[in-house]
């Protein structure tokens, strides 16, 4: 996973949303050819993980759709995170991004079944601190194949540069899981 900036830079990536080697590319084609879907949990990246998988032509096939809960209280309300933890914590929290994750999965549902994967994203882009914790802090949920976690970012740049680190950081993470295995869709 990177932790610094410059490993989210956009110009390191390719840019054609063909490129069958560029790792956003690589989830929408393994959830599509796995039958698997997807669903997204945002707060500090205001939808830019959800824009970053549908630019990939095809991914209609495996993304179920975005939430973007930037304000606290949307977090309990749509995504169900306990509202005790919020307050006791505040969003950027480890437990926090699982339990989004998990959330999203459940609030996305598709004919009554959950996405198989929930990925969230929680943190401070900056420029000032937030619930405690300093810019650059951030957690990403990953709810996957009976499995839910979070991985810390230390993450340093300005808020454009958290914010494109963040997205690479939870498309890595859903490509880590998917080579990890997982099921195939009935």
């Amino acid at each position: 996973m990177p932790t610094d900036a410059a490993a989210g830079d956009p110009a390191a990536e390719p840019t054609d949303p063909t490129d069958p080697t560029a790792p956003t590319a690589l989830v929408i084609a393994e959830l599509t050819r796995r039958g698997l879907r997807i669903a997204v949990a945002e707060s500090l990246t205001g939808g830019l993980v959800t824009a970053e998988l549908t630019r990939i032509p095809g991914a209609s096939l495996a993304v179920s759709g975005g939430v973007v809960a930037y304000d606290t209280a949307v977090k309990a309300s749509v995504l169900g995170v306990d509202a005790a933890l919020l307050a006791r914590e505040g969003a950027v929290h480890p437990e926090v991004a699982r339990q989004m994750a998990s959330g999203v999965a459940a609030a996305l549902a598709v004919d009554g079944r959950p996405a198989d994967i929930g990925i969230a994203t929680t943190g401070v882009a900056g420029p000032d601190g937030q619930d405690g914790r300093e810019p650059g802090t951030v957690f990403v949920g990953i709810a996957a194949f009976g499995e839910v976690e979070a991985v810390e970012l230390a993450l340093t740049g300005d808020r454009q540069e958290i914010r494109s680190a963040t997205v690479r950081a939870a498309i890595d993470a859903v490509l880590a899981r998917l080579r990890e295995g997982g099921p195939v869709a009935e």
